[in-house]
């Protein structure tokens, strides 16, 4: 039996702020879409409080309660559902790794 840890994936990234309704309504959309055809799938949107030189930092989280994490298809599923929001971007999208610590 797998004893890793569950992988979450931290996707941060900038959008304009003059195209943040847009791109919330895309975001949304496709976490909705992923969440749909992988039960268990958990997906958040969060931005930072502040604006900067007219952008906004956006952060989606993904965990999955019913696997061992979000796995390579799982992660590549996620970036093609993402290109979506690639005209709306300020820059790239940042993909970080976690998992959880120890106890």
């Amino acid at each position: 039996m797998d004893r890793s840890p569950a992988r979450e994936l931290f996707i941060y990234y900038r959008i304009a702020s003059s195209q943040a309704r847009a791109a919330h309504g895309v975001v949304t959309a496709f976490q909705a879409r992923l969440c749909a055809r992988h039960p268990g799938l958990s997906a958040r949107l969060l931005r930072r409080p502040e604006e900067h030189l007219g952008q906004q930092t956006w952060m989606e989280i993904y965990a999955h309660t019913a696997t061992r994490g979000i796995d390579d298809a799982l992660a590549a599923d996620i970036e093609r559902e993402a290109a979506a929001l690639a005209a709306l971007l300020q820059g790239t999208r940042h993909v970080e790794v976690f998992v959880a610590c120890a106890s």
